[in-house]
């Protein structure tokens, strides 16, 4: 199984942390150069790294040593006619369409008039180039520190947390907590990063090693990032009900919406309901309920994926009754699922397939499968059914309790 990476936050996260840190756990510098040459920039940059201690932790620090003509700014455009063909073109490409329209949206400024230099685009190479190379099996971050308060820049006041950075991560689900320490602890390059990299749903994980990216800080706290490397932890065990090792769930995170309806009669929520699947909702159920003073009411639940709950929450609030609805992000683990084609004596169907992991769990015809038989030999929808049952059992079912190669 392959490595993957837990990024902590806690204490801050910013690309040169990000580096930091990736050098730390054994990041080869001869990956990192071929990184760089990828950005076709004028002058010639290095990477310089060094060990570090501050108040207890042990780690690197780094820094990026220009030399030549390396005050150039250039364009989204730009960048991507000067960026090498190679495996981080497009990740690195995306990374920094994500952080230059940002910049664009918080500043009401062209996107073809935003400007980068030559070291952010090195710094997200460098940084791509150690989550390829140490953990090839996905990156996750944990929650990120928000912060308060403003400092000056120039002849201006503006928050700790930069607005682009806000920007970037405002589209996805993101687990803010309470910062209190002080000074921007997120920077706009990480957000772009952990935008276009991260997942913020971090599996349970063995922890093989741990890396520490130091940065300079005047504060009285350490200014460090610390990483864990290790694989994704699968349950298993021996007692009865407890999965085995090759019994693995599938996991993601969806929103969860719920209201309560008391005026809404049948033909109206048959057609909700319809609008809600018409849209991207993954599940759509209604309860009968009994509301204040005894009225017979309906409880709404939708699930959708994370990106369209605000969505799916203002078209409730728009198309129905209700004056209020309620929303969740709740992870969920999931069977693998798939159809497959099977011969019956009714001639070759679709059937769906439940797993997890290698184990077969349950196999079961689908409906529309069964219904376009039954018309098709004009037999009740019940036999069917149980034609389908049969094969299933035969070509699937008895096979693999055989142990024999099941083709599915």
């Amino acid at each position: 199984m392959d490595t993957i990476a837990y990024i902590d936050c806690s204490m801050g996260v910013s690309g040169d942390l990000l580096l930091s840190a990736l050098l730390d756990a054994g990041l080869a510098m001869a990956s990192v150069q071929s990184a760089l040459a990828l950005a076709a920039a004028p002058g010639t940059y290095q990477i310089e790294s060094s060990r570090a201690q501050r108040q207890g932790l042990h780690g690197t620090r780094f820094s990026i040593v220009a030399a030549g003509d390396s005050g150039a700014l250039y364009s989204l455009a730009e960048w991507e006619a000067r960026l090498q063909p190679g495996r981080l073109r497009e990740p690195a490409l995306a990374c920094l369409r994500c952080l230059v329209e940002a910049e664009a949206a918080v500043s009401t400024t062209p996107i073809e008039a935003i400007r980068v230099p030559p070291s952010t685009l090195c710094e997200i190479l460098a940084v791509l180039a150690g989550l390829h190379e140490l953990a090839p099996g996905g990156v996750f971050a944990s929650s990120l520190p928000l912060t308060s308060g403003v400092v000056e820049r120039g002849h201006h006041f503006v928050p700790v947390l930069s607005p682009v950075t806000l920007e970037i991560l405002r589209h996805h689900p993101v687990i803010w907590q309470p910062g209190f320490l002080p000074g921007e602890l997120v920077t706009p390059v990480a957000a772009a990063l952990l935008a276009t990299c991260a997942r913020f749903d971090p599996p349970p994980m063995s922890i093989e090693r741990t890396a520490y990216g130091l940065g300079a800080t005047d504060h009285d706290w350490p200014g460090a990032l610390r990483l864990c490397l290790g694989r994704s932890l699968q349950i298993a065990g021996t007692a009865p009900g407890v999965a085995a090792p090759e019994q693995v769930a599938d996991t993601d995170w969806v929103a969860v919406i719920e209201t309560h309806f008391d005026t809404m009669t049948g033909e109206l929520l048959g057609g909700l309901m319809e609008r809600l699947f018409a849209v991207g909702a993954l599940d759509v159920t209604y309860t009968p309920i009994q509301m204040k003073k005894n009225r017979p009411a309906t409880l709404l639940t939708v699930i959708c994926p994370l990106e369209l709950g605000e969505q799916l929450a203002l078209l409730l609030l728009r198309e129905t009754t209700t004056l209020g609805v309620r929303i969740q992000h709740i992870r969920r683990l999931k069977a693998q699922r798939e159809q497959v084609r099977i011969e019956t004596e009714l001639g070759a169907m679709l059937v769906k397939v439940k797993r997890l992991g290698d184990q077969l769990i349950h196999a079961s015809p689908e409906y529309e499968e069964c219904q376009r038989l039954a018309k098709a030999h004009d037999i009740p929808l019940a036999a069917a059914y149980e034609v389908a049952r049969t094969a299933i059992k035969n070509a699937i079912i008895d096979r693999k309790e055989r142990n024999e190669d099941v083709a599915i």
